[in-house]
């Protein structure tokens, strides 16, 4: 089986939101092979991550074994070093990095959680991201909810966000799990008082309070925070994720399959977590990019829902009654209208 083509476009689902998720936080990438096979992947950076597909890292697959998955991986890798390592590079290799493990699993007519050592129909509790507290009312079902602050995670608001906190437990009830989403807008100080504020909420973790960059800020949060730290969706690479692990900085990591290197890196950070006795909850992991990992991999399930406006993507598992579960089709399981997307954009 060879690689006859590697093609990229940016569909938009309905209620995209007008903001950076949409235009550089998704692409789709199809690598199509002389089998007559073709693999789909989703990963970013938009237009640029477009480009970054259609030159550089088609013109390294055209011809090649799509099975040599890790041979191939580092190869784009390296060719993408002097603009890449972090970012827009890394999210377009994930897609294609996606696309070659959909290839895997279809031509062994197996569904990837297989190939991972599990077992489709495992059923997945999950948990709701919410932007505020009222949401809260309207639903219910789910293990746990993550009350996302990004637009008001200042710290000059902290009354505001315990309040908001605070009020999301009441609403829960005491059995479900809470997170906080602080969106890298907090600072040291702020995250360790309010920590403090909410431990009696008995929050699950605090999600991202720094910038990634602010390792020397997360050593001082290990020691000095009230509730767990999670973080790493804005993260790149296992390397990155590697000394994440080894200093024990977080006590739960979030990377992004779709962005931090695609399903090759996304197993070596688990091998790695596990190994440190560390929690891994993927970034949106009820889109079936994470899932077939977490249903293999994990040994404490829990998955956050996915981008509602991707409706683009068919044959998604859907939530129910607060569980997820993947059906037993081969590769990742999902179909794409070939008409309608690739042939319009």
């Amino acid at each position: 089986m060879k690689i006859t083509d590697v093609r990229a476009i940016q569909p938009v689902g309905e209620n995209s939101p007008a903001d950076w998720r949409t235009s550089l936080g998704q692409i789709l990438v199809a690598i199509d092979t002389d089998s007559g096979i073709t693999g789909y992947g989703v990963g970013g950076g938009g237009l640029a991550g477009m480009h970054v597909v259609k030159t550089v890292l088609r013109d390294l697959l055209l011809g090649r074994n799509p099975e040599e998955i890790s041979q191939l991986w580092d190869e784009m890798y390296q060719a993408t070093l002097a603009f890449g390592r972090k970012g827009i590079a890394v999210m377009a290799l994930s897609g294609v990095d996606l696309a070659l493990w959909d290839l895997r699993g279809k031509h062994e007519q197996q569904p990837l959680v297989s190939l991972l050592g599990g077992k489709p129909g495992k059923k997945i509790p999950t948990y709701r991201t919410v932007w505020d507290p009222q949401e809260l009312q309207t639903i219910s079902g789910h293990a746990g909810y993550k009350l996302h602050l990004g637009k008001v995670a200042a710290p000059g608001q902290r009354e505001l966000m315990i309040s908001a906190i605070e009020q999301a437990r009441s609403l829960i009830g005491p059995d479900p799990l809470l997170m906080v989403d602080a969106w890298m807008k907090w600072d040291v100080e702020s995250t360790i008082a309010i920590s403090q504020e909410i431990a009696s909420s008995r929050i699950e973790w605090i999600e991202e309070p720094l910038s990634p960059d602010d390792l020397a800020g997360y050593r001082l949060l290990k020691e000095q925070s009230a509730v767990p730290i999670a973080g790493g969706e804005h993260e790149f690479t296992s390397a990155a994720f590697g000394q994440l692990i080894e200093e024990q900085l977080h006590s739960v990591l979030q990377p992004d399959v779709c962005w931090c290197g695609g399903l090759t890196e996304l197993i070596k950070i688990y091998t790695m977590a596990n190994k440190a006795g560390l929690r891994v909850c993927p970034h949106r992991g009820c889109e079936i990019w994470a899932l077939h990992a977490i249903a293999a991999l994990d040994p404490d399930p829990l998955a956050e829902t996915g981008r509602p406006w991707m409706t683009w993507v068919a044959g998604q598992p859907e939530v129910k009654e607060g569980t997820i579960e993947l059906s037993d089709r081969p590769g990742f399981g999902l179909l794409f209208d070939e008409q309608n997307l690739f042939l319009v954009n």
